[in-house]
């Protein structure tokens, strides 16, 4: 290793920038327990807010697929500059609940029941992580830190989207 490299500290305008990425705007330092669930609901509400002023209220706006394109490459960056060898995946880091939260609720409607659905589903899938999520979670840096929620998001989208058409349609 460059010893050059050793002695140079982070940056602090990109480690500010890396931060405030990765906590999902700090919502991922809540001081109690339960960061991920905290950093999930403030996605949560997020999405509502933004729905309300640039969505078109179904979870399809083009929009919305480039906030979650543009999330998921920014947190792969800002989860891979937090992270380290002696805090692997750290707890603060909520970026990834905020991206597999929006992915689960793509195409569902945008109201309390889908959202609060949204919601149940994803933290379960995410702390159960079934069906190969956990292999996801083994893949280097911030892809692995991203995709193994971005997976459950996807699970959690599939099965609530069966769910609207087959009862709800």
């Amino acid at each position: 290793m460059d010893s050059s490299s050793t002695n140079n500290p982070k940056n602090p305008v990109i480690s500010l920038v890396a931060e405030a990425i990765a906590t999902g705007l700090g919502s991922g330092k809540w001081p109690f327990v339960a960061p991920a669930t905290v950093g999930t609901f403030t996605a949560l509400v997020a999405y509502w807010l933004l729905d309300s002023v640039g969505f078109n209220g179904t979870g399809d706006s083009p929009w919305y697929f480039a906030l979650i394109i543009v999330a998921t490459f920014a947190g792969i960056w800002a989860t891979e500059y937090i992270d380290s060898e002696e805090d692997h995946d750290p707890k603060r880091g909520v970026i990834d609940e905020w991206v597999g939260m929006w992915v689960t609720v793509l195409f569902l409607p945008v109201t309390w029941q889908w959202m609060l659905a949204g919601f149940v589903f994803f933290r379960a899938l995410d702390i159960l992580k079934p069906l190969g999520i956990r292999r996801v979670e083994a893949w280097p840096g911030g892809w692995g830190i991203m995709f193994d929620d971005i997976a459950a998001g996807v699970l959690g989208a599939v099965i609530l989207n069966v769910v609207r058409l087959i009862f709800f349609a």
